[in-house]
């Protein structure tokens, strides 16, 4: 089955000893503006939760730990993702096409959605805290985090062909 790949502009960086091509231009598409997004929010709470973990003597408990793992789960997996598109030139046009962006969307979008809902839910416990308002808002980056997912699985599923 023949399927097409479009490739967008490139910046091509030499040395004596190798050539690096960057990709850039797809950060200019919708779905690597997605990726990119996904990749600030994501680390956003990631560092936040990390920030104050230590800081409470764990007084907290398993869901800033579940939070914390799907958040750095999904973290690393679209940085990964981010980087194979940027450094490749037929990546980011061919792998948009299989399911593989599709279930990984999908699956991020409801674990995230979980641990940020289990997250804010349990902090209501915790307002007299002085890390109430930074966990607040690791939980809403989250939920916003879980809104991007979605957006991503939706578009993945208007591009997929099934090759």
């Amino acid at each position: 089955m023949s399927h097409s790949v479009t490739i967008t502009r490139t910046v091509t960086s030499s040395n004596t000893t190798s050539t690096l091509i960057l990709n850039t231009g797809y950060l200019k598409t919708l779905p690597g503006l997605l990726k990119f997004s996904q990749l600030i929010v994501g680390a956003v709470c990631v560092g936040i939760i990390a920030y104050h973990y230590n800081r409470n003597y764990h007084t907290y408990g398993l869901p800033d730990l579940f939070f914390l793992l799907m958040a750095t789960t999904f973290l690393i997996g679209t940085f990964c993702l981010l980087v194979s598109c940027l450094f490749s030139l037929s990546t980011g046009g061919i792998i948009s096409k299989t399911i593989y962006e599709l279930i990984y969307h999908t699956v991020a979008a409801i674990l995230l959605l979980i641990a940020s809902v289990y997250f804010l839910v349990k902090l209501q416990d915790y307002k007299n805290y002085n890390f109430y308002n930074a966990y607040t808002a690791a939980g809403a980056l989250g939920i916003l985090n879980t809104l991007l997912y979605i957006w991503g699985a939706v578009i993945a599923r208007k591009t997929y062909r099934g090759i």
